[in-house]
């Protein structure tokens, strides 16, 4: 996969944040960035259609410019929407009395931050509205430098969480001036920064 591909595959995931579920879509995510193509277009384009994610006609052209089989079934079987919906969250700087304390892993993405490119780290609380394909949680946005590979960091900060914390809270990866969806710049907008480089 070439670098515009890859750059159009990783577009292709910022867009889908807040609509795919975390699970879904961090396994796509992670998928890509270690090469496993395949077994991520079948991720991704059997998610959307068994769960009924409507796809832009833009989205669509994106996909079938990196999809194995562009003019499959799979990919046909999307369901297309006229724009993009309104994020099904609502997000808050602070959580409810009985929500999980952040503050192990405030602690370890902060610390975590400098080594994967990190220019702040911030973090919400994320309600579901109807329709959200999760539930309730934490989520951090981690801003990168230009040129950071955001599914490798993505990768990267979700193992980290795991691996010391047994965590898997939603992480959004932020690289420099790309564009940001409504989900991102709505939890961001509410976002408190934990870190500053």
């Amino acid at each position: 996969m070439d670098a515009k591909t890859y750059a159009t595959v990783t577009e292709v995931c910022r867009r889908l944040a807040g609509r795919l579920s975390d699970d879904i879509l961090g396994t796509v995510r992670e998928n890509y960035a270690a090469g496993e193509f395949d077994l991520a277009d079948n991720t991704l384009l059997l998610s959307l259609a068994y769960y009924g994610v409507g796809i832009t006609l833009e989205e669509q052209t994106l996909m079938r410019s990196f999809v194995g089989d562009p003019d499959g079934s799979d990919l046909a079987d999307v369901p297309l929407i006229a724009e993009v919906p309104a994020p099904p969250y609502r997000f808050s700087p602070i959580g409810p009395a009985d929500a999980p304390d952040p503050t192990p892993a405030d602690t370890l993405l902060s610390a975590d931050a400098p080594r994967r490119h990190g220019r702040s780290l911030h973090r919400a609380w994320r309600a579901p509205l109807d329709g959200a394909p999760d539930a309730a949680a934490w989520l951090y946005v981690l801003q990168v430098a230009e040129g950071t590979d955001e599914l490798a960091t993505y990768s990267g900060v979700m193992t980290q969480l795991w691996v010391s914390l047994k965590q898997k809270w939603p992480v959004e990866v932020l690289v420099g001036n790309s564009p940001r969806t409504p989900y991102q710049e709505a939890a961001l907008a509410s976002a408190p920064a934990v870190w500053r480089a």
